[in-house]
């Protein structure tokens, strides 16, 4: 086999909750949630090639702070479309994850590399399934993250609803270089029954996507910003430069603006990055 092909290719985007409403808890312990998620042009990269052993490496900015083992979510991917499919997914493969996005931040790195993996393995060893069952083993966001596109999520996550002609929002994604534990901020939420939001807009521009956003929440913002105040820090950032909306993403820390152009999504990040250098900040776009 020739180890230096790449016969498979993924892009592993940002996840980001725009809205994020907890709505009640179930029996388990799982909470119940409603999101208005989309993802970003910005992300990860997953990369597989055929090999004469199976291997993961790991590179990128973030390459340090992954775990290389079985507690990894794509050496999990792989082995669990092993034990659905033994015989098309018996060949050894080299796995490289370029990392990108920051760790335990909010933005469902690890839930968009597990479901990229899902997507690249498959179309490498020729599985044309539906990997939605096993997305929800490895994890609640991982069927969400394996659409990869701007939906309404319900359940505990695994309950999605794709939204059409959803627009590209300029953003800027900051994270104040902390990473916030999501058990933690769920144990420091006051109220687990909260109100459902409307329904988002039938005709979606980005002034009426901000008007109906500033009339929700991200119920997980209070606790985790009293679990780590650099959140308030990073959110006055993205206003101080001018953004359009400011909100956190998911349990935090990473938090977003929306601005109006890509150019003033790109300013504001030189800004943040100036300033903040110890910071993630970086300038991007969601995806349609």
């Amino acid at each position: 086999m020739d180890s230096g092909f790449v016969s498979s290719a993924e892009h592993a985007p940002a996840k980001i909750n725009l809205a994020l409403h907890v709505t009640g808890q179930r029996a388990d312990g799982f909470h119940l949630l409603e999101s208005l998620v989309v993802f970003t042009e910005f992300g990860d990269h997953i990369t597989v090639v055929a090999a004469e052993e199976d291997s993961f490496v790991v590179m990128g900015h973030f390459a340090a702070q992954v775990p290389l083992d079985g507690g990894n979510l794509v050496i999990r991917a792989r082995d669990a479309l092993r034990e659905a499919y033994p015989d098309a997914a018996a060949a050894p493969v080299a796995i490289t994850l370029e990392k990108n996005l920051p760790i335990a931040s909010g933005i469902g790195g690890g839930s968009s590399d597990a479901a990229a993996a899902l997507r690249a393995l498959a179309r490498h060893w020729n599985i044309d399934a539906d990997l939605s069952v096993l997305a929800l083993r490895l994890g609640a966001d991982v069927p969400m993250c394996l659409l990869a596109r701007p939906l309404l999520a319900r359940g505990i996550g695994e309950i999605v609803d794709p939204l059409e002609n959803y627009p590209a929002l300029p953003l800027v994604l900051v994270n104040p270089g902390i990473g916030v534990a999501t058990p933690d901020v769920f144990r420091a939420l006051e109220s687990r029954e909260n109100p459902s939001f409307s329904p988002p807009p039938a005709d979606p521009e980005p002034a009426h996507v901000i008007e109906w956003l500033r009339a929700t929440r991200n119920d997980l913002e209070t606790p985790a910003k009293a679990l780590a105040p650099a959140i308030t820090e990073a959110l006055d950032a993205l206003r101080g430069t001018g953004a359009a909306f400011v909100r956190m993403s998911g349990s935090g820390a990473t938090c977003f603006g929306v601005f109006e152009t890509t150019g003033a999504a790109a300013n504001a990040a030189n800004a943040i990055e100036q300033a903040k250098p110890g910071w993630f900040s970086v300038a991007t776009s969601s995806m349609r």
